[in-house]
């Protein structure tokens, strides 16, 4: 048994630390990762010990999971890393023993976000939330405009809302860089903010 915890502990330190922090550098959600873990982790060996049936165990962990999704805003790759861990600490709890199975799909979750989240992969593809400051009613003429305030091609654009009265648009835009750019310093800095572009 304590070789299950141990092989949890590893592996969400692996996640957290070494995979999803030096990539996104938000110490919350470091502490997400670990709390969610650890909390599924006993509550799942305590029901794997006693009579209550695991189904009941699961559906707590589900609406407990809706409910912490629901309440505040993080990205799709966060929600993949916070039910990764949440994963890892079910896979170490209800297990008797760590065999080779356990082991594998413990490698297998980790090794499946360090592949899907890397930054080598489609990395020349970026998103961007902006509030432009001026309200664009024809898409072509915005995406023309995003094309030359991004410096890239723009593959996908959804329009979130325009201001007529204070002659803005707010659009979440995906593009791709060519290969030879980078974005815009502070354009994202600016973006997250809430600014102008």
């Amino acid at each position: 048994m304590l070789l299950l915890v141990a092989a949890d502990l590893v592996s969400v330190s692996v996640l957290a630390f070494a995979i999803y922090f030096p990539r996104h550098h938000r110490r919350d959600m470091v502490a997400a990762f670990l709390g969610v873990n650890v909390g599924v982790l006993a509550v799942a060996m305590v029901l794997g010990s006693t009579p209550v049936g695991i189904g009941m165990g699961m559906g707590l962990f589900g609406v407990l999971s809706i409910i912490r999704l629901r309440s505040y805003e993080i990205a799709q790759h966060e929600i993949a890393y916070y039910f990764s861990a949440l994963a890892l600490g079910l896979l170490a709890g209800l297990s008797e023993s760590l065999g080779l199975l356990h082991a594998g799909l413990m490698l297998l979750v980790v090794g499946t976000l360090f592949v899907g989240d890397h930054p080598r992969l489609f990395p020349r593809y970026r998103q961007q939330n902006l509030r432009l400051d001026s309200a664009y009613t024809d898409e072509r003429a915005l995406r023309a405009y995003l094309e030359v305030l991004l410096g890239g091609r723009v593959v996908n654009l959804s329009v979130r809302g325009i201001d007529l009265v204070n002659d803005t648009t707010q659009v979440e835009v995906r593009y791709v860089v060519p290969a030879a750019s980078r974005p815009p310093k502070d354009l994202g800095s600016r973006t997250e903010r809430g600014a102008h572009a």
